[in-house]
């Protein structure tokens, strides 16, 4: 969860990634930020984000990310 969060802090460290819930929903993320996280994503995590997986529910909170990251990690 550090790896995930010192990324998230590095896209946009304005947004309270610890308490947010609705990063997508609410448009705190713009699509440049999305895909950036992504990358970042799947190059820290050794995983690929396939685009079934590109739902809001899997990007809306750093814990649904982190949910996502274990996921795709068992896979």
């Amino acid at each position: 969860m550090d790896t995930l969060m010192k990324i998230l802090n590095e896209i946009d460290d304005s947004i309270n990634w610890e308490k947010e819930k609705a990063v997508i929903d609410d448009r705190l993320l713009d699509s440049f930020g999305v895909i950036t996280l992504v990358s970042e994503l799947e190059d820290a995590f050794g995983i690929e984000i396939e685009a079934s997986e590109m739902a809001a529910e899997n990007f809306n909170s750093a814990e649904a990310m982190y949910q996502m990251i274990l996921r795709l990690k068992e896979k």
